[in-house]
């Protein structure tokens, strides 16, 4: 079966940047996966959003985006549909420590002005870091980068028009995947949980990725494989990690972590990137 040419095209990409800084994002790993994408694809299917690093690279004429994370989700619709809200919203917030925590602490109910919050917080948090209690709160102190200003209009329109030809759902990563069908590329980037073991991005989240969700998520890589699906995986490189994913081409990088506080303690990490793409 011949599949439609609506995926991007490797040359003459016309990509953009994160808006937003997430825990695990990719950009360091761009020149390691763009060449792993077929010329031709029907969907971009990516169930572990985040930043979006690969997907605002890429984008696609077609996708479906997901995650867990209700903030992250509603951010991104808010600045596919309504960016001029937002970019007004975002006008009225200062860069201080004193309005930093004012706003932190608020409790919103606009959509518009949550989106607003989540991109000002994580543009002015200590080290750019996202990270969440275990009651889903923002807990990150001011980074007092008073030289920063979270209002950037031409991103945000960037980021809206790359946006606009996706569906975005806040949902479990199997849900998500009942969406997959042949032809279409799926990436995968979980939280890089391994068996017996905790290697720090899980203290960036309220929920916590268990081993027993990269079981899953394998058996689902699987199924993607097995349905003529073009799959791609970044993960920690680790043996119980590799053991999960026999069958699949499975290449290493080590480079230096961007997750902890200071440079002098970002120690370098080995990532494997799994994939069935020849």
């Amino acid at each position: 079966m011949g599949l439609e040419s609506s995926g991007s095209q490797i040359s003459g990409m016309k990509g953009c940047e994160p808006l937003l800084k997430w825990p695990g994002g990719k950009r360091a790993l761009l020149p390691y996966l763009l060449p792993l994408i077929p010329q031709n694809y029907k969907r971009y299917i990516e169930p572990f959003f985040g930043g979006g690093a690969l997907y605002f690279q890429l984008q696609p004429q077609r996708a479906y985006l997901s995650d867990t994370n209700q903030e992250l989700i509603n951010c991104y619709r808010q600045l596919r549909d309504n960016p001029d809200e937002v970019i007004a919203s975002l006008s009225r917030m200062r860069n201080s420590e004193s309005q930093y925590y004012r706003i932190r602490s608020l409790s919103l109910h606009s959509p518009i002005r949550r989106a607003a919050r989540l991109i000002y917080l994580t543009s002015l948090s200590f080290n750019g870091i996202y990270r969440e209690n275990r009651l889903g709160e923002f807990n990150v102190p001011y980074g007092y980068r008073t030289y920063l200003n979270p209002m950037q209009p031409q991103r945000i329109a960037a980021i809206s028009a790359a946006l606009r030809r996706s569906r975005l759902e806040c949902l479990d990563f199997e849900e998500s995947l009942k969406r997959a069908r042949q032809g279409d590329l799926v990436y995968l980037d979980p939280p890089y949980t391994v068996a017996h073991g905790n290697n720090g991005f899980l203290r960036y989240n309220s929920k916590i990725f268990s081993w027993e969700d990269q079981v899953r998520l394998a058996r689902a890589a699987r199924a993607l494989r097995d349905l003529g699906c073009s799959v791609i995986m970044t993960n920690a490189c680790h043996p119980s990690i590799l053991g999960l994913y026999k069958g699949f081409s499975q290449s290493f990088i080590v480079r230096s972590s961007c997750v902890a506080a200071t440079p002098g303690d970002r120690k370098s990490v080995k990532e494997v990137i799994v994939t069935n793409v020849a």
